[in-house]
C-alpha cells in the first residue's frame, strides 16, 4: 500500500456498495476498484512485517493471511443469490411479490424519508422476501431454495434455515422487524397464503439481547415499527395480529416437576428407577407448551428468527481420538440445547422457516467443523469490511509496528508474550501486590495513554452535551485474571484479619475507583462475568466477593435513582446486569463507567456505543474470534451525514486481538460547544514550574535503622533496550492513515527514577512489624542514584522511562539494587518521621485539570493555567496574593491549593482532621547545589471560616514541616499564615528570607534533625 487514506468511507450507508479496497495475496493494495465486494467466507487479519521506521508513517512491507491456518474463499451461493436479486431490485417495481410486499419494499427503499433505512438492513429483508415469493417462481430467477435443502439435511436434520450475515452494529434487529412486519401483513390480508404466518418465536443466547428485543412487540412503547417508520400508516393496524414470543435458549431446557424440589439426588435416582427417561423431568412437548404458550392454540406454523445463530448448530460426533477443550465442549452443549429446542418446536407444532441472523454464521472450534467454516445455508452477507466501507461501523486500529527487538508486534499479538505467565487458577492465598507481566503492563499503560487523548476530547468537546464517557474494555480469559487485572486497573481494598484498613488506588487514574484514599460513590470500572449474568442463574459466591463493592455501590444509587422501589427482590445478577447493559446510556447506572474487565468476551447484544479502546488478555485462535471480540467495541456514536450523505468515521483502538482493518489518524471532529465553565489544568508547556509534595497520612517518633551503603563491584549490568518492551507503537489498518501512540511522554530524571527504586526498596524490605522506616528513603535515593549511574546501560532510543512505566522492570531492578547493599548498626537517635501515604505518596501540580464555576485569575508563574478564588463572589485576599507572588523575583512558581490534593493531618479535640492551606510556593535557587526549597501560605481572615486556626498552624509549621525536612526527600518546607492583606509584601518576602537561612519558620529546631542527614543547614540569602 502506497501513502494513506484520509478517510475509509468509499460509500452512502443507504445505497448499494458501488466501491471496495482491493485486498491482495500479500495484503491491501491500496487499489479501489469500482463494484461490490465479492463475499468470502473470512475476513482478512493482517499482521504487519515490522518496518523498524518508528512513528514516520511508513509503509507497510506485508501481510500473512494464513496465521490461523484459513483460507479465504468465495461464497458462490451468496454471490450468485446477490446478483439475482441485484437484478430483481433495480427497476424498483420488485416484480413477483405481493401487493403488500411490494408497498413494504419501495417504503424501505423511499431515499426522500427522513428515517432512511440502511442498506445492509434492505438487503438482509429483500433477500428474504426475493427467497420466499419470487425465486423458483418466475422463469428468470433460479430456485435458490433447492440449493439449501441438501445443506439443511446434511447439517440441520431437516430445519428449513437460512442465515443472514449483517456485521455488527448494521442493525439485525431492525431486519427481524422488518420481516415481521413482511409476514404478519401479508397474512392478515391474505389469511389462506401459507408462505405467511404472524405467529413468531424469536430466540436469543442471553437476557440482555431478549430483554433489548421487546422493541419487536408492536405494543412496546419504543418499537421499532414507529422509532424507525418500518410500515406506512394505512398498514400499521395490521400489526395487532403479531404473536409473538421472544425468550433466550435456556428455556429450552427440561425443568424439573415441582415435587422434585429439595428432594436429594440419591433419593432422585432411586425414584427414577431403571427407567430411561426421567419421569420426574418435563418432557420436550411440554416444554414447548411451555415456550410457546402465549401464542395460543392457533394450529399454523411458526416462524423463528435466531439471533446471535451462531450459537445454534448440530455438533459433529467427537472422532476417535479427537480431544475438544472443556470450554468448547461447553459450546456444543449449549447449542445443542438450543437446536433440539428447535427441532422439538418443529415436531410439535411446525415451523415454516428459521432466519438466522448474525455477524459471524461461522461453526466454532470444538464443533467437528473447521473453526471459522460459513454456516453452508447463509444467503446474503453485509460483512465488516463492507460496514467500514460505508461507515457503519467503527474502524478497529491495531498495532502494525513498534521498536521492541522481536519478529512479532508486541501488542498485537499479545497473548503469544503473557499467556504463559497467567494464573490457570486462583492462588491458595490472598493474591498482594500482583504484578502484571510487563508485556501486558505495557500494553495496558500505552492503550490507556490513547485513552487519555479520547476521553480529554469528551471532557472538552461532548460532556457539555450530557454525552457519556468514552469506555475502556479488557476481555480476560479467565475469572482468576479478570480478578487481578481489575483490581490492578481499579484499585482494591487492603483486608487484614478480615477487616479492610485501607484502599489502595488503581493504576490507571481514570479509572480508578478509589480516589484520595476512599472508594468513590459511583466506580469508574465494573467486573463483570457475562456468561454468569446471561444465564439467568445466581451469581457465583467467588464473583460476588469480588465485585461485592460495585454491587453495594450501585445498589444504594439504584435506591436514590427508584424511590420506593422493593429493592429486596432486586438481586445481584439483576443489578449488575442493569450496569452493564447501561453502560453509555444517559441517566442510567452505568452512565459513568469508564472501564468494563470482562471474563471471557462481552456479552453480545451488549450495545454500547461509547467504546473507544479494547484490550484482548486471552488467544485469539482465529478470524471469528476476533470479530466476536472487536465486534463488542464497533457501534458507531454519531448517525449524522455529512455533506456528501456519507458518514464521518469513527475509530476503535484495539491491543491484544490480532485484527486489522481500514485506519485513520486524523481526530474526530465536533462542533465546538460553547463553554459552560471554566477549565483549569496544568499547561504543558509550563512543567518546569511543577510543584511536587509528599502526602501524609500522619506522624510518627521513629528511631533510625542501621547505616547503609553500596558495593557495587559485584554488581551485574542492567540493560535496558530493545529485548524489553516496546516504547512506542503504531497502529493501522488494512488501508487509511495510522496513529503513533509515543509512548510516555514523560522525560524522567535520574532522580526520579532513584526515587520509585529506593521507594520500592523502602516497601520491600525495610520493615519493622509492619511499620516502614522512611528515614531511610533519602540514602536509598542516593544509593540508587549511583546505581542507575554506574550500572544501568541504555541502548538504541530507550531511556529511564522502562523503569517507572513496567513494573516487573522496577522490582527487577531494586532487587539488583538491594543485593549490592551492605549494611551495619549504628549509633541511633529518635527522629520525627512522616506516615507517608503507601498507595498514594507524593502530589503535583502537574495533576490539575478540572472545571470550575468560580471566579478565577489567570496565573503565570505557576503550571497550573488559573488561581482560582474561594467565596461566592471570589475572595480578593487571595487574588492580592497571587498578585504579590507573581511580582516576587524570589517565586519561582506557586499555585492555589485546589484540586491539588495537597492536606496536612491534624488532631483537633480528640479528632483526626484534613488541613487544606491556600497557597504553596516554590523558591527560586540562588545556587544550583541548594535543595529545593517550598514555603506554605495559608490566607486567614476575609471570607474564610474561622475553624481551629491555632491548631492548623501549630501542626503545619512543627509537625507537617518538621517531619518532611527531617525525611530530606522533598526539599525544605516552611509555614506562614498572612492575617493582614496590606502587609502581604512584606510578609511575603520576610517568610522567603526565612526559608532561606531555615530560621524556626520551617519548624522548632529542637525537633529538626535533617542536619544528622548530611543536608546542607547553611543560610541562603535572597
Amino acid at each position: 500500500m502506497t501513502g494513506t487514506i484520509d478517510n475509509p468511507i468509499l460509500n452512502s450507508p443507504y445505497e448499494q456498495p458501488d466501491r471496495h479496497y482491493v485486498i491482495g495475496p500479500q495484503g491491501p493494495t491500496g487499489e479501489i476498484k469500482d463494484g461490490r465486494r465479492p463475499s468470502e467466507s473470512f475476513i482478512p487479519i493482517a499482521v504487519s512485517k515490522k518496518s523498524k521506521k518508528g512513528g514516520d508513517g511508513s509503509e507497510q512491507e506485508g501481510f500473512d493471511f494464513d496465521v490461523t491456518h484459513e483460507r479465504r474463499e468465495k461464497n458462490s451461493l451468496i454471490n450468485d443469490i446477490r446478483r439475482d436479486v441485484d437484478k430483481w431490485r433495480r427497476d424498483g417495481q420488485y416484480a413477483g411479490v405481493t401487493p403488500i410486499s411490494r408497498k413494504l419494499l419501495q417504503h424501505w427503499a423511499d431515499p426522500t424519508r427522513e428515517n432512511r433505512v440502511i442498506f445492509a438492513q434492505r438487503e438482509a429483508a429483500e433477500t428474504a422476501i426475493f427467497l420466499t415469493e419470487v425465486a423458483g417462481r418466475q422463469a428468470s430467477y433460479a430456485d435458490w431454495r433447492k440449493r439449501l435443502e441438501p445443506e439443511n439435511e446434511a447439517h440441520n436434520s431437516g430445519l428449513p434455515r437460512a442465515a443472514l450475515k449483517m456485521a455488527t452494529g448494521s442493525g439485525k434487529t431492525i431486519v427481524m422487524a422488518m420481516l415481521i412486519a413482511w409476514q404478519t401483513l401479508n397474512k392478515q390480508y391474505a389469511p389462506r397464503d401459507a408462505r405467511f404466518t404472524n405467529r413468531f418465536l424469536i430466540v436469543a443466547p442471553g437476557i440482555t439481547i431478549r430483554d433489548r428485543l421487546r422493541v419487536l412487540l408492536p405494543e412496546d412503547s419504543e418499537n421499532y415499527y414507529d422509532l424507525r417508520d418500518l410500515v406506512p400508516a394505512d398498514l400499521k393496524g395490521g400489526l395487532d395480529s403479531a404473536r409473538i414470543v421472544i425468550t433466550n435458549y435456556h428455556s429450552f431446557l427440561l425443568k424439573d416437576a415441582k415435587e422434585l424440589k429439595g428432594i436429594a439426588k440419591n433419593t432422585r435416582l432411586l425414584l427414577k428407577g431403571d427407567r430411561a427417561e426421567d419421569p420426574f423431568k418435563e418432557t420436550p412437548k411440554a416444554m414447548v407448551s411451555r415456550v410457546l404458550r402465549d401464542l395460543g392454540a392457533d394450529k399454523q406454523q411458526i416462524m423463528v428468527l435466531n439471533d446471535e445463530a451462531h450459537h445454534c448448530y448440530l455438533a459433529r460426533p467427537i472422532q476417535t481420538g479427537e480431544k475438544v477443550a472443556k470450554e468448547q465442549a461447553e459450546e456444543n452443549e449449549k447449542a445443542g440445547v438450543w437446536f433440539s429446542g428447535l427441532q422439538a418446536i418443529a415436531k410439535h407444532v411446525g415451523i415454516k422457516q428459521v432466519w438466522d441472523l448474525s455477524a459471524t454464521p461461522f461453526y466454532l472450534s470444538g464443533s467437528g467443523y473447521n473453526e471459522g467454516y460459513i454456516f453452508p445455508w447463509t444467503v446474503s452477507d453485509f460483512s465488516l469490511m463492507d460496514a467500514i466501507e460505508a461507515g457503519i461501523v467503527k474502524v478497529p486500529r491495531t498495532p502494525v509496528d513498534d521498536d521492541a527487538d522481536e519478529d512479532l508486534v508486541t501488542y498485537l499479538r499479545l497473548w503469544d508474550y503473557v499467556g504463559q505467565l497467567l494464573p490457570k487458577r486462583a492462588a491458595k492465598d490472598t493474591v498482594k501486590d500482583w504484578l502484571p507481566p510487563k508485556e501486558l503492563e505495557g500494553a495496558l499503560r500505552s492503550l490507556y495513554r490513547s485513552y487519555e487523548k479520547a476521553y480529554e476530547h469528551w471532557e472538552r468537546v461532548l460532556k457539555p452535551f450530557g454525552e457519556t464517557p468514552p469506555v475502556f474494555i479488557v476481555v480476560c480469559p479467565n475469572t482468576v485474571v479478570s480478578k487481578l487485572v481489575y483490581d490492578w486497573i481499579a484499585g482494591e481494598a487492603i483486608v487484614e484479619e478480615g477487616e479492610v484498613i485501607a484502599h489502595k488506588p488503581g493504576n490507571l487514574a481514570l479509572f480508578s475507583n478509589i480516589v484520595d484514599g476512599q472508594p468513590v460513590v459511583r466506580p469508574f470500572s465494573i467486573l463483570v462475568d457475562s456468561a454468569q449474568l446471561e444465564s439467568g442463574e445466581t451469581l457465583k459466591d467467588d464473583f460476588k466477593k469480588a465485585a461485592g463493592l460495585e454491587i453495594a455501590k450501585f445498589k444504594a444509587e439504584y435506591r436514590q435513582r427508584n424511590p420506593g422501589a422493593d429493592t429486596d427482590k432486586l438481586t445481584d445478577q439483576d443489578l449488575l446486569r442493569e450496569v452493564m447493559n447501561t453502560v453509555g446510556k444517559k441517566g442510567k447506572l452505568g452512565a459513568d463507567v469508564r472501564c468494563v474487565v470482562s471474563v471471557s468476551m462481552l456479552t453480545e447484544g451488549w450495545d454500547a456505543n461509547t467504546v473507544s479502546h479494547i484490550l484482548g488478555v486471552r488467544a485469539f485462535g482465529s478470524q471469528l474470534l476476533c470479530e466476536q471480540v472487536v465486534g463488542r467495541g464497533l457501534r458507531r456514536r454519531n448517525y449524522a451525514t455529512n455533506e456528501d450523505g456519507y458518514f464521518e468515521p469513527e475509530y476503535a483502538n484495539v491491543y491484544g486481538i490480532p485484527f486489522q482493518f481500514i485506519s485513520s489518524d486524523k481526530p474526530i471532529v465536533d462542533p465546538a460547544p460553547p463553554k459552560p465553565s471554566i477549565e483549569v489544568r496544568a499547561l504543558e508547556e509550563r512543567d518546569d514550574l511543577r510543584i511536587t509534595f509528599p502526602k501524609l497520612d500522619g506522624y510518627r517518633v521513629e528511631l533510625p535503622d542501621e547505616d547503609i551503603w553500596l558495593d557495587l563491584d559485584n554488581a551485574p549490568v542492567f540493560e535496558i533496550g530493545p529485548n524489553t518492551v516496546p516504547t512506542w507503537v503504531e497502529m493501522g489498518g488494512v488501508v487509511g492513515r495510522r496513529e503513533l501512540e509515543e509512548g510516555d511522554p514523560a522525560a524522567y530524571r535520574p532522580q526520579q527514577v532513584a526515587f520509585a527504586l529506593a521507594k520500592r526498596i523502602l516497601d520491600e524490605q525495610f520493615t519493622t512489624a509492619g511499620d516502614q522506616r522512611p528515614w531511610l528513603f533519602p540514602k536509598l535515593v542516593k544509593l540508587c542514584q549511583d546505581w542507575i549511574e554506574q550500572k544501568v546501560v541504555l541502548k538504541g532510543d530507550y531511556n529511564l522511562g522502562y523503569l517507572m512505566t513496567i513494573t516487573e522492570a522496577r522490582v527487577l531492578a531494586a532487587e539488583q539494587v538491594w543485593n549490592a547493599i551492605t549494611r551495619h548498626v549504628g549509633n541511633r537517635r529518635e527522629r520525627l518521621r512522616p506516615m507517608i501515604n503507601r498507595f498514594d505518596p507524593e502530589g503535583s501540580t502537574g495533576d490539575v485539570d478540572f472545571v470550575t464555576r468560580k471566579r478565577v485569575v489567570t496565573a503565570e508563574k505557576s503550571e497550573v493555567s488559573h488561581v482560582t478564588l474561594d467565596g461566592k463572589d471570589g475572595n480578593t485576599w487571595e487574588q492580592l496574593l497571587a498578585s504579590e507572588l507573581e511580582l516576587n523575583k524570589n517565586v519561582y512558581s506557586y499555585v492555589k491549593n485546589d484540586h491539588l490534593g495537597f492536606t496536612i493531618p491534624y488532631v483537633h479535640t480528640g479528632r483526626s482532621h484534613s488541613y487544606v492551606p491556600d497557597f504553596l510556593v516554590r523558591l527560586v535557587k540562588h545556587d544550583e547545589s541548594d535543595i529545593e526549597r517550598m514555603l506554605i501560605i495559608e490566607v486567614s481572615g476575609s471570607q474564610k471560616s474561622p475553624g481551629p486556626t491555632q491548631q492548623k498552624a501549630i501542626t503545619a509549621r512543627d509537625s507537617w514541616c518538621v517531619a518532611v525536612n527531617n525525611h530530606g526527600g522533598f526539599g525544605r518546607w516552611g509555614y506562614i499564615e498572612m492575617t493582614d492583606p496590606n502587609s502581604f509584601k512584606v510578609r511575603i518576602a520576610e517568610a522567603i528570607q526565612a526559608v532561606y537561612d531555615d530560621a524556626p519558620i520551617i519548624g522548632d529546631p529542637d525537633l529538626l534533625d535533617f542536619s544528622e542527614t548530611g543536608s546542607d543547614r547553611s543560610a541562603r540569602g535572597a
